[in-house]
């Protein structure tokens, strides 16, 4: 009985991956190059947010990615958000306009606190987020542009994804990245978008006051992309899109660490129960079911109540499902060969399934601080 639960738990789990797979392909890749004779001249301006706390060795890096940019100069302009940071940084000459300003702190999210401070000094109509341990390509805000000039859009996701070494665990945070930026991309192709990464996520200034910013949500501490994400696509559907180009993905930095990076997907996941989207709940659960399979299996294969076959066939299944996401994803955010591959999905279940557990707690630690 035990054994037809977990594999109809695992053909649950195929046919909703499948879906994300369908939808992946159903969102067009997009060429701002092909469009440059049609448009001719950037005609967007944009405000880049960036809060951060504690990031004096990663914030010139940023900048000098900033300086690198292929956009008139008076087109965009930089605001740092400084989340009590106990290191020293100071801005030096730029070509670009920028400023530093403190965060003003009102409740139990300080980047959501942080962005909200930010909106205070914009004066453009689009508003883009990233963070401080990033790098942005040359063509980021061209092809954002393009995009906003040639669809009616009011908010865009778009990719992220790791610069790794040769590390295992660089690699596994890498995979891990792919699939959820193919769980991101596929939730869009079917149109039950509930997902995107507040390291590169643009909206206007507008939206983000009818939607009311944070308030709903601000008592917990993640989720200053998601949950504004899912408002907006109860309320303007047809306004929110994923910008699928290699033109505009930001890169940024692993963790070196596996206690960060376990505190990283607690932080992650502790925000899943409170999600508005009923697609993004369900599919968070399956997934949990899915990656709790393998380790029941295997507790049930040890205590001789399944078998060896049985293991292996919900372990292929799953890991030939994963893999189709994932190498379409990770072609899309890198062009590089998937390393680690077996090994990392051997271990992601237990991994996952802790990650989930733990964070029905409630708490972690994140940037010195504990929540």
């Amino acid at each position: 009985m035990i054994t037809l639960i977990l594999a109809s738990i695992i053909f649950i789990y195929i046919v909703a991956i499948t879906l994300l797979i369908y939808g992946f392909d159903k969102v067009n890749y997009f060429d701002h190059f092909s469009l440059t004779p049609i448009l001719k001249d950037a005609v967007t301006k944009f405000t880049i947010i960036v809060p951060f706390r504690n990031e004096a060795q990663n914030l010139p890096i940023l900048l000098e990615s900033f300086s690198k940019l292929n956009y008139p100069l008076h087109l965009f302009e930089i605001i740092l958000v400084d989340d009590e940071s106990s290191d020293l940084f100071e801005i030096e000459k730029t070509k670009y306009k920028i400023q530093i300003i403190k965060n003003s702190r009102v409740s139990n999210s300080p980047k959501k606190d942080a962005i909200t401070t930010a909106m205070q000094y914009v004066t453009s109509e689009w508003v883009i987020t990233t963070d401080a341990d990033c790098l942005v390509p040359k063509n980021w805000l061209s092809s954002l542009d393009s995009f906003i000039q040639t669809e009616n859009v009011a908010m865009i996701a778009a990719a992220v994804t790791y610069q790794c070494n040769n590390s295992f665990l660089h690699h596994f945070q890498q995979l891990d990245l792919a699939s959820l930026q193919g769980a991101t991309i596929g939730s869009f192709g079917i149109k039950k978008a509930f997902m995107c990464n507040g390291a590169n996520f643009a909206y206007t200034k507008s939206i983000f006051e009818e939607l009311e910013g944070f308030s709903g949500n601000n008592k917990i501490a993640s989720g200053d992309d998601v949950f504004l994400l899912q408002k907006a696509v109860k309320r303007f559907p047809e306004q929110v899109r994923y910008l699928k180009s290699q033109e505009a993905i930001v890169i940024t930095k692993p963790l070196f660490e596996w206690k960060s990076l376990f505190y990283q997907r607690v932080r992650w996941a502790s925000k899943t129960s409170s999600y508005h989207s009923v697609f993004g709940k369900m599919l968070g659960l399956i997934v949990f079911l899915g990656n709790l399979s393998i380790t029941l299996s295997l507790a049930l294969l040890v205590l001789n109540y399944t078998t060896w076959i049985f293991l292996i066939f919900i372990v292929l299944s799953k890991f030939i499902i994963d893999t189709i996401l994932i190498f379409k994803s990770n072609h899309f955010l890198t062009k590089t060969k998937i390393q680690y591959l077996i090994l990392s999905s051997l271990i992601y279940p237990f991994f996952s399934v802790a990650v989930a557990l733990y964070s029905l707690s409630g708490k972690y630690e994140w940037k010195g601080r504990k929540f």
